[in-house]
């Protein structure tokens, strides 16, 4: 169990609540009240390994989607799109 902290709390808004969800870091940071955004860039280095691993699961997904198949003439073809 994490106790809930000052910090924790602006940590949470930060990266859960803003950057995951599309504000732009120079928003983020003139809400959270910093004066560089490199204060701000240091909470969204936490986003850059969510966005890593969503990265992950789309390939995954397109790779599983666009399997080859042979068409009429027995050559290899890749669907890009269903």
């Amino acid at each position: 169990t994490k106790v809930l902290t000052y910090h924790l709390a602006r940590h949470t808004f930060a990266t859960t609540i803003t950057l995951s969800n599309g504000v732009p870091i120079e928003t983020v940071s003139q809400m959270l009240g910093h004066n560089s955004l490199k204060t701000t860039q240091h909470y969204a280095k936490v986003i850059d390994t969510k966005v890593s691993t969503e990265m992950s699961a789309l390939q995954e997904k397109l790779l599983e989607r666009n399997k080859e198949e042979e068409d009429a003439d027995g050559m290899k073809v890749m669907k890009l799109f269903r």
